[in-house]
């Protein structure tokens, strides 16, 4: 049957030669036309070395720092009506979404309440912007950013 050759043994197939001293002379111009080049790359790369890693480590500090001020990323952001402003700097907002009833094909109304931060003195009535954040309490996940439309009195 066949067996497998070691590396060591020698192979029946005839060698290809690809010494330096059989490339034919055509050829021997463009490698030496590329050396220099070679040898001159290495001496302009050298500074511009320094300069990338000075850069990368500029912009990796401004990242880290961009990071742990901001550090929002892709919040999720809701629009609801503010239903309770009874508590010291809370409010209960109701996010009312429309979803396909699985059987009758038709939306109907489903709602949701969040307990979220208020700084901004939001009052019942509001139509207001909250934002997802850290647990701040209990129950108490969310943070009014912007008051969209005020009640009327």
């Amino acid at each position: 049957m066949f067996r497998r050759k070691k590396k060591d043994e020698p192979t029946d197939a005839p060698v290809a030669p690809e010494t330096a001293a059989e490339v034919p002379a055509t050829e021997q111009p463009l490698a030496e036309s590329a050396a220099p080049e070679a040898q001159s790359a290495p001496a302009e790369v050298a500074p511009a070395a320094s300069e990338t890693s000075s850069a990368p480590a500029a912009s990796e500090t401004e990242a880290k720092g961009a990071v742990a001020k901001g550090r929002s990323g892709n919040r999720v952001q809701k629009v609801g009506t503010v239903s309770s402003d009874k508590m010291q700097k809370t409010v209960v907002v109701r996010v009312d979404r429309q979803v396909l009833h699985p059987k009758y094909r038709r939306y109907v109304r489903r709602t949701s309440k969040f307990m979220a931060h208020d700084e901004l003195g939001a009052t019942i009535g509001d139509r207001v912007r909250i934002v997802e954040t850290r647990p701040l309490s209990t129950r108490k996940r969310w943070r009014v950013v912007e008051i969209v439309q005020k009640a009327a009195k």
